[in-house]
């Protein structure tokens, strides 16, 4: 058996150990739970919570060798966060070519990092045990897309996935039966799913984050669930370094008009009813969506275009409102 099958197993005895049964959908192991505990699993689950709830909120530690933790956001799906994140911590290469950059990706149910960064396979491990991240245009990243089949459901209750992105995040902690060794980082970027759940709870509970990044389109639906994950940041004590507002203006490739497919300046709107700023705006243009789709996003292979420059220029205000760290 080889080692990631192992490693998928050991996930679904844990799993099992909460309430969860393995089983095989099309020829693959997935992971799913039960509807109905038996009184022993229901009994082991009850103690288990009780024990989490009894230590109050986790003591932030630091991720040992990252100076600091950028976390890129929204309250709805499909606005372009994992977009954003990808290119944004591509930009901070790009402006400073002396820092080291990560990217983490913790969408443990639709991971996106390995497709836009063009990366596949398992991470390697050291003789140490130690798993390493994945590299690829210069950036370390870690996702669990690099753990499981890409067509592979993640069917996961929400106390295994808070376990599984603590462990994601440390250096010492074991992923599984594994660790992930991230090195000496001066930025690691999380791409964090949408929503204001288990995994930003897990997240910012568990390491000290620099800052928050909020993105969304001008639409009111996704401005209306932009507030509440910038007011999530701010009950958990997060610095929220400002808004991006993505797909704000669709430009005509043949007559140049310009159209507001999702509405004029929301994120504005909503910054100043928040008390912060706009970091910038990304267009809404096909060869975004193409650079991300074919694995080379557009900081990377379009360097020189306007979306990219739109990029840089974000990285820079993100930066600019970061506290200084002293070498």
């Amino acid at each position: 058996m080889g080692i990631w099958q192992r490693l998928l197993l050991f996930g679904a005895v844990s799993l099992r150990a909460g309430g969860g049964a393995t089983a095989r959908l099309g020829g693959s192991l997935a992971m799913v739970c039960r509807r109905q505990l038996s009184g022993a699993e229901s009994e082991t689950l009850k103690q288990r919570r009780t024990q989490i709830m009894s230590r109050g909120l986790p003591k932030q530690k630091p991720i040992e060798g990252v100076k600091q933790v950028i976390v890129v956001a929204s309250g709805k799906g499909g606005v372009g966060k994992s977009t954003t994140a990808v290119n944004l911590a591509l930009a901070l290469a790009a402006n400073d070519s002396s820092k080291a950059i990560g990217l983490l990706d913790v969408d443990v149910y639709g991971p996106s990092i390995p497709k836009m960064m063009n990366l596949k396979g398992n991470p390697e491990l050291s003789q140490s045990n130690l798993m390493r991240p994945l590299l690829n245009y210069g950036i370390a990243c870690m996702s669990m897309g690099f753990l499981v089949e890409e067509n592979e459901p993640v069917v996961w209750r929400g106390l295994m996935v808070m376990s599984a992105i603590e462990k994601l995040l440390r250096q010492r902690l074991y992923f599984f039966d594994f660790k992930v060794d991230w090195g000496q980082l001066d930025y690691l970027v999380v791409d964090m799913p949408p929503g204001t759940g288990d995994v930003q709870l897990s997240v910012s509970q568990n390491i000290p984050i620099t800052g928050a990044v909020i993105v969304s389109t001008p639409q009111d639906i996704a401005l209306m669930d932009a507030h509440k994950g910038a007011e999530m940041f701010r009950k958990v004590h997060v610095p929220v370094l400002g808004l991006i507002q993505n797909m704000s203006v669709f430009q005509c490739p043949k007559c140049k008009h310009k159209t507001h497919i999702f509405g004029a300046d929301g994120a504005r709107k909503l910054a100043h009813t928040l008390g912060l700023e706009v970091l910038g705006d990304i267009p809404l243009h096909l060869n975004i969506r193409e650079a991300s789709d074919t694995g080379q996003p557009i900081v990377f292979s379009q360097p020189e275009s306007d979306e990219a420059k739109a990029y840089l220029r974000i990285a820079v205000e993100v930066v600019r409102r970061l506290p200084s760290l002293s070498e």
